[in-house]
């Protein structure tokens, strides 16, 4: 099968669910309004890749490449990140729906999720280290394991952590989350 290289290219309110991606390499390109459910995007190289207000959802990231790859607006539900190639690995999102999503045993360092959707998404044994979690919904997040030293959950609401599993040294919270820290001791805080 032979494999495309596109560089700076726009697709515009594409409909890909019918048709798959044409395996390849990616670069430089903006996915703007288009549907991508439960396409195989398996061994496809995203680079410096923007997808604006698209439906990826239930995709299949089987050593797909994300390198310096922004999310805004996207449903991304049911994902599996971790299935991704580790290879320059480098996600941003702001506005998305992660909910369901897993990133088991992914290195987050320094990812950005900004106004996201993050419910019942897994982050178990996954290094986020300065990740910032800005106006965030986790609820049912899981996180065991995982590395939160320095990462920001300031402004984030309905998470659930146990410190006692999970490095946290210099996590950020506010007041009002402390709450979710507490969560297995069966405190009320009024």
């Amino acid at each position: 099968m032979n494999k495309v290289c596109i560089t700076d290219k726009t697709f515009e309110k594409t409909d890909f669910s019918a048709t798959g991606i044409a395996a390849g390499d990616y670069e430089n390109c903006a996915f703007n309004n288009c549907i991508i459910t439960n396409v195989d995007l398996s061994a496809i190289t995203f680079s410096e890749c923007t997808f604006n207000g698209c439906d990826l959802s239930l995709v299949k990231l089987n050593k797909t490449a994300l390198r310096d790859v922004r999310f805004k607006d996207c449903k991304l539900l049911g994902l599996r990140f971790e299935s991704c190639s580790d290879f320059l690995f480098c996600i941003h999102f702001e506005g998305c729906n992660l909910n369901l999503s897993t990133f088991f045993k992914k290195s987050l360092k320094k990812t950005c999720f900004i106004n996201c959707s993050l419910k019942e998404t897994d982050f178990t044994e996954s290094d986020l280290s300065s990740a910032i979690f800005d106006q965030c919904d986790l609820t049912r997040a899981i996180f065991v394991h995982a590395n939160l030293e320095k990462a920001d959950f300031r402004s984030s609401v309905n998470f659930s952590i146990d410190p006692e599993l999970n490095r946290m040294k210099k996590a950020r919270f506010s007041l009002a989350g402390i709450v979710g820290l507490l969560d297995k001791y069966g405190i009320v805080v009024e």
